[in-house]
């Protein structure tokens, strides 16, 4: 064990009082349920028609994900690709057996904004009814692959209006090279779109320091940052506890047997196989310092006390922010 991960592991957790002040507080877990070979850091170098050829490790890791959800009693909504369920409809009714939330991540993982309206439609719409013919039940919220409803896509919230979902997760307000909203509300919200629709957005993670948004919603940023530093981004991202996140994870971000890719860029290696070794650790830190459940039960949790879903934005609105 190295001296880094010695320092991780002996840095204050919740077991001595630390940070679990926000008893209150109902968090949102949320896992998006694709393979490595699925991401878009490593898309340069593995085709989608590969896919099928490629060992797949997301049933084994979900499940991993699965059993050390169960031993902290959480309760987390698994956005599944529809590619997985397809393969893997087993998995898709142990997630919902287990009391944990089934949501949509679409169909083929492709950015939305390289997609055309009309094909985003039928794999939006194909993924739903395979995902709820499988668990026998409505699924009702949407995430977008690699976050990408932006402002160049924002057309894609009246077509998720219209084949049923009612809430999304897909908008992160940062400044990103492949996905964000800079200026979009940090707490909880409504969208109002193009044809009237009304969706629920609850946004991606993020820290206020200095005048700057700092992403604080998982991922490689959980990765990336020592443990101390993204559990002190995400309280502050929580007003101290006053306000619930969302916080998320791929199952391979746990995997650090997972293929190695050595021809992609020196930057898609570091974003992707960061700390994949420590991850699985910090992630049962994560839920000893704070109180994760659905993304609908943080919703009902919420909002008694809340009136941040009255906040209504139009997508012509969105557009103007920067």
């Amino acid at each position: 064990m190295s001296d880094r991960h010695n320092s991780e592991s002996n840095a204050p957790t919740a077991a001595s009082g630390d940070i679990k002040n926000d008893a209150e507080t109902l968090h949102a877990m949320s896992i998006d349920v694709e393979d490595y070979f699925h991401v878009a850091a490593l898309a340069k170098v593995i085709r989608p028609d590969q896919w099928g050829s490629l060992p797949s490790r997301v049933e084994q890791n979900t499940e991993r994900l699965l059993a050390l959800f169960e031993r902290n009693d959480v309760k987390s909504t698994f956005f599944v690709l529809g590619w997985v369920a397809e393969k893997y409809p087993q998995l898709v009714r142990k997630i919902a057996a287990g009391g944990h939330e089934v949501a949509s991540h679409g169909y083929s993982h492709q950015l939305i904004y390289n997609q055309t309206p009309e094909v985003f439609r039928e794999e939006t719409q194909r993924s739903k009814v395979l995902l709820e013919d499988i668990i026998g039940a409505e699924v009702s919220g949407y995430r977008a692959a690699s976050y990408s409803i932006t402002h160049k896509s924002l057309w894609a919230l009246d077509i998720l209006a219209e084949c049923g979902f009612t809430w999304d997760s897909s908008i992160f307000p940062v400044r990103h090279d492949n996905y964000g909203i800079p200026g979009s509300p940090r707490a909880p919200y409504t969208i109002e779109t193009e044809k009237g629709h009304l969706l629920r957005e609850f946004p991606l993670t993020t820290a206020k320091i200095g005048g700057l948004s700092i992403p604080a919603a998982g991922g490689g940023y959980f990765r990336q940052f020592p443990y101390p530093v993204f559990r002190y981004l995400f309280n502050n991202a929580s007003g101290g506890g006053s306000r619930p996140q969302m916080f998320y994870l791929h199952p391979w971000e746990i995997d650090p047997d997972q293929p190695r890719y050595n021809n992609a860029s020196w930057f898609s290696r570091f974003r992707h196989y960061t700390n994949l070794d420590k991850c699985e650790h910090r992630l049962q830190r994560l839920m000893q310092d704070f109180r994760f459940g659905t993304v609908s039960q943080s919703y009902d949790a919420y909002k008694p006390e809340s009136t941040e879903f009255s906040t209504r934005l139009t997508t012509q609105q969105m557009v103007g922010l920067t």
